[in-house]
């Protein structure tokens, strides 16, 4: 077992094995998409989707500050959470490289916004940003959840000590 110890006067801590050390936790995997004001597609591969509240209907995530698409999602407050099924790794590998057409292959649908919803994903949440909120590196949407959909018999995608997973689902 690695031990190390981050201090909070003075951060003295590897980066990597820090991250590393995240990695035991297994994440579900998604890609938030969303558009900016000239009607572009964007989207991106999350790992920090969370649910924060059922009444009412209320989710998390955070994306790096750094990102290419941040300043959309940062100005844009309707975005489309789209759980990744057990067989959509590639499409995970799509949206986290960058691509001048993150889209390019997939037929998907569209809500009223004109926001991509992803074919063949576990489920889907329309969602809209209620607050951003600081978190170091990273900027937290905390949003509400205005529609979803579920497809119950789909096997989610997980990532866990940097690989991908596919749990057998019962």
């Amino acid at each position: 077992m690695n031990t190390r110890k981050v201090k909070s006067t003075s951060i003295d801590y590897d980066e990597r094995d820090f991250r590393n050390a995240l990695g035991v936790f297994g994440t579900g995997i998604t890609v938030i998409t969303t558009r900016d004001q000239s009607g572009t597609n964007f989207g991106v591969t999350i790992s920090s989707f969370n649910s924060v509240s059922l009444n009412p209907p209320m989710i998390l995530w955070s994306q790096g500050r750094n990102a290419p698409s941040h300043k959309v999602f940062k100005e844009n407050p309707r975005f489309v959470v789209n759980v990744l099924a057990a067989d959509q790794s590639d499409i995970s590998e799509q949206f986290a490289r960058p691509s001048s057409d993150k889209f390019a292959g997939l037929q998907c649908a569209y809500t009223e916004d004109g926001i991509a919803i992803l074919p063949g994903t576990s489920g889907h949440f329309e969602c809209e940003t209620e607050r951003q909120i600081e978190g170091g590196d990273h900027l937290i949407f905390l949003a509400k959840v205005l529609n979803y959909r579920h497809h119950n018999d789909l096997s989610p995608l997980f990532f866990w000590q940097g690989k991908y997973i596919s749990p057998t689902m019962p």
